[in-house]
């Protein structure tokens, strides 16, 4: 099912929460929304489930518009941060819970309730665990009942926010690999709520950036990260060092670096470059963007993570080198930096 949101507006009082938004989610896909606290993601994702209503704008499901539609009329999945267990159901009953619940009309049988239910513990990988209790589980499989539960009615989306905020690094790591693999093999269309940039990066096929109620840019991870369109996308994906310099005569300038540019009027011109996009030399041989003395070396898997500190500048950097120039480091060395791509926008 496919999720079209058309000039969505919405206030909280004198607060202007959300400012015309407009998406597309195609059907069978996973999108991620993706933004700081207080941006609006949540609110957009409560909008599209019927747990809030627009002060004007659209939402329309698979063709069919549903803006003014309750939330059970919506065929919509649920998973939050709180997974919200019933304490005194097992899981068995727990994932039972909203199949049991419809309407006599459209009520499954017992044997059917039955099948669906054993069917969704087998895919989440808890069969066994059917007849324990919540409290007997830890929090990674709370949150996988919890997921069954929301696709026990069979829904044509889920909604998840922020489902795994309240899980240690690994688990989460874990539960969101896994999600995705229950995603394609449902083929069901998802949207997820998140302020993890990696969890987003990581799992989703589109990434929606949200800053201040707007949507900054949509695009696949790659896309973000080195085709970015805003600053805020720049400096919130991935990590970034920021240099303000002068454009004059098609010539950008920070000290006496010089980086040809496009722009002919003298303007100021932020540049920005990522910790692996610099060259390092350990000799001046002229070029060189930033003189550096190295203030920590952090290993990091195979890679090595040097923090920098300019010399004319009291600015911190981060530098990535390579693994094969390990032994090359030493605490308080000086290195001339040279970058090797530059992201540039006015200022």
């Amino acid at each position: 099912m496919s999720i079209h949101v058309n000039h969505i507006e919405k206030y909280f009082g004198n607060f202007h929460a959300l400012k015309n938004i407009s998406l597309t989610v195609q059907t069978g896909s996973l999108v991620s929304l993706l933004g700081p606290s207080g941006c609006g993601k949540t609110t957009l994702l409560r909008i599209i489930a019927g747990l809030e209503f627009a002060d004007s704008g659209q939402v329309v499901l698979n063709g069919k518009d549903v803006t003014d539609k309750k939330v059970q009329d919506r065929k919509i999945g649920f998973m939050f941060q709180s997974y919200a267990l019933f304490r005194h159901m097992s899981v068995f009953d727990n994932v039972a819970f909203g199949l049991t619940v419809l309407p006599k009309a459209i009520r499954p049988s017992k044997d059917e309730i039955h099948q669906r239910v054993m069917d969704l513990l087998r895919l989440i990988q808890l069969p066994h665990l059917a007849k324990a209790f919540p409290h007997q589980l830890s929090g990674g499989q709370r949150q996988r009942v919890a997921l069954a539960r929301s696709l026990a009615v069979k829904p044509s989306i889920l909604l998840l926010d922020e489902p795994f905020g309240a899980l240690d690094a690994k688990v989460r790591k874990e539960l969101r690999l896994w999600l995705r693999d229950i995603h394609h093999e449902l083929n069901i269309t998802s949207l997820l709520v998140t302020h993890d940039q990696e969890e987003a990066l990581e799992i989703s096929d589109q990434i929606v950036v949200m800053n201040h109620g707007q949507i900054e840019q949509l695009g696949d991870a790659a896309e973000l990260y080195h085709q970015p369109k805003t600053p805020f996308v720049t400096e919130f994906i991935g990590e970034v060092s920021k240099f303000t310099g002068i454009v004059e005569q098609g010539i950008w300038r920070y000290g006496k670096f010089e980086y040809p540019l496009s722009i002919t009027q003298n303007t100021s011109v932020i540049g920005y470059v990522r910790p692996h996009e610099w060259r390092v030399n350990k000799e001046n041989s002229g070029g060189s963007m930033l003189e550096v003395e190295i203030k920590h070396i952090h290993h990091v898997g195979a890679l090595i993570r040097l923090t920098v500190l300019d010399l004319l500048t009291p600015h911190f950097h981060e530098v990535i080198v390579s693994p094969d120039e390990e032994g090359h480091y030493v605490l308080g060395q000086k290195l001339f930096l040279i970058p090797k791509n530059i992201q540039f926008f006015t200022d």
